[in-house]
């Protein structure tokens, strides 16, 4: 079975008349004249009206993206993305001193929410160079790492913020 290249021009029996726009190892995407874009599978039964014969690579930009993200976030302090909860959006942060003759402070939630990502991400970083240290010795690491789960059990408390658990910070579990 060949590939088809961008610009081949197919009928589809659903969508009819489409020219492919981009291929993946797995599916076509198509912009039909009805449908707009679908993306089918590459073994859909359809008629090739003309093929393009180009070298294709079965690779998408979307998919090289998402590597080079994976590697970034990986092996730099590149912050990931993680959603605050819906509930908070939008709001305020309000810190009140005791003494009322002093000026409340107001804070939006989503500003004090990326320091807090900022800084679970660098926490991630220093444990993963401490991980990769050549010169610590094991009982070093361990030591570190030990310091490094406090610090995580230290911020549950922000866990709230938090729209994906996967994201929560984890301190000591009981055993």
């Amino acid at each position: 079975m060949n590939i088809l290249g961008i610009g081949s021009r197919i009928n589809h029996s659903e969508f009819g008349l489409g020219v492919v726009t981009n291929v993946t190892s797995k599916h076509y995407w198509v912009t039909f004249i009805k449908d707009g874009l679908e993306t089918i599978d590459i073994d859909s039964d359809f008629e090739v009206i003309e093929a393009v014969e180009d070298e294709v690579d079965t690779i998408s930009f979307y998919e090289v993206e998402k590597s080079l993200k994976t590697i970034l976030q990986k092996w730099s302090d590149v912050t990931q993305i993680s959603p605050i909860a819906d509930r908070w959006k939008k709001g305020t942060l309000i810190l009140r001193p005791a003494d009322s003759n002093l000026a409340d402070k107001e804070i939006p939630i989503d500003t004090f929410f990326h320091k807090i990502v900022m800084v679970r991400d660098r926490i991630r970083v220093m444990e993963q160079k401490i991980n990769a240290s050549k010169t610590l010795v094991d009982q070093d690491k361990i030591d570190l790492q030990q310091y490094i789960t406090r610090i995580y059990g230290s911020l549950t408390t922000f866990n709230v913020l938090f729209k994906v658990k996967s994201d929560h910070f984890v301190g000591e579990r009981s055993k």
